[in-house]
């Protein structure tokens, strides 16, 4: 089943008006698809898959073979694994305007890096989140959504039960074998264990020292596994929001498992009843919020906010001068504190939303608003 994303307009625009297009995302969530279906819109195309050796080996002398395929749409998949290709590229985008490139990585640090250094000026980066809950509207309900998570093998399976297995098998083949395609040598069997813990503490205030000492390792090193499994895709890492008040702030950010598949998958939650009888029931409904909410406001700042007190809000956007609160409740009687409504007034919020499974959006006190998620995502702060 094909579902047409809503960034495929931007990513046909962009390869339009720029060299190279870069696409990246999390394994397994669609860029290959996603990629030939923008393909099926051009006229002559070619798409290279790197993780195939009858592909890689088309680009053994680069130069030669695209000088074969000039006025073409060229898309490389899984590009992290051809990284000297980048110097090629900026050699012969500049020497041939009409032959437009679409590159797909997982991988971002390395292919973050390589590019910025030999493509500058020439790229245009978009991000592939998995499905949204929009994009899902009529496929599947809020529940399984919210159980089975964003990826299309798991959420579009049409067993449960086989998308239990799948999200089993994507996290084993994900540690055990992505990983060191990547160019991470890690220890399989430690970051699963981070990985773990990271998903019992879900939306928690990063504590390297302590998780550190529970695994046996140095805040330094769990700092380094974190960030593999940020920029990887596998987790959000929300900072804290700065403002010049004379109150004590929380400094470090928060940490959440990006997809609520893969969070319950590692917490060995496979229905909807043992999600709601378990701890993690709330913070899951925040991934889906805080997800689903950035995948939207693309071009927004984000931040949390909390005092050393625990004046808190979940989510805070910014741009430019307008500062939008957030607070994610899991209820459909959210109930607000004294200590929210002091926070909104701390950041000098120009909006404020309490976004729980309500049915329809109302009205509180201090020009708070209710939403339920699919309403909110219909707004337009622009």
């Amino acid at each position: 089943m094909y579902i047409k994303r809503t960034i495929t307009n931007l990513v046909l625009k962009s390869i339009d008006n720029n060299p190279v297009t870069a696409l990246l995302g999390a394994r397994q969530v669609g860029k290959s698809t996603l990629a030939k279906e923008i393909l099926s819109h051009k006229k002559k195309t070619l798409f290279i898959d790197l993780e195939k050796p009858s592909d890689k080996a088309l680009l053994t002398e680069p130069q030669l073979f695209l000088e074969q395929h000039k006025e073409k749409l060229i898309c490389l998949d899984e590009i992290q694994l051809l990284p000297e290709i980048f110097s090629v590229l900026r050699s012969f985008v500049d020497e041939n305007t009409t032959t437009k490139f679409l590159i797909l990585g997982s991988s971002s640090p390395e292919l973050l890096r390589q590019t910025s250094e030999t493509l500058a000026g020439r790229i245009t980066y978009y991000n592939l989140n998995p499905f949204s809950l929009i994009e899902l509207k009529k496929q599947t309900t809020q529940s399984n959504y919210r159980l089975l998570g964003g990826f299309p093998r798991s959420i579009l399976n049409p067993s449960i039960e086989q998308s239990i297995e799948w999200l089993t098998n994507f996290i084993k083949t994900f540690l055990e074998r992505d990983l060191r395609a990547f160019g991470y040598n890690l220890p399989p069997e430690t970051l699963h264990r981070l990985w773990k813990m990271l998903a019992h503490l879900n939306g928690q205030v990063a504590n390297y020292s302590q998780l550190g000492s529970s695994l046996g390792l140095s805040h330094t090193t769990v700092k380094h596994y974190i960030d593999i499994l940020h920029h990887t895709f596998m987790l959000r890492i929300l900072p804290p929001y700065y403002i010049n008040i004379k109150k004590r702030l929380i400094k470090s950010p928060k940490l959440y498992i990006r997809d609520t598949g893969i969070l319950h998958s590692l917490l060995n939650i496979h229905s909807f009843e043992e999600l709601y009888a378990h701890p993690v029931y709330g913070s899951s409904w925040e991934v889906t919020v805080i997800e689903n909410v950035l995948a939207k406001f693309k071009r927004w700042d984000y931040f949390y906010y909390r005092t050393a007190k625990g004046e808190e809000i979940d989510l805070v956007l910014t741009k430019a001068n307008k500062v939008i609160a957030i607070e994610i409740k899991a209820s459909a009687t959210p109930q607000l504190t004294k200590g929210f409504y002091t926070s909104i007034e701390d950041i000098k919020a120009t909006e404020t939303y309490i976004i729980a499974p309500v049915k329809i959006p109302y009205p509180l006190k201090n020009n708070v608003m209710v939403y339920n998620l699919e309403r909110f995502l219909q707004k337009d702060f622009e």
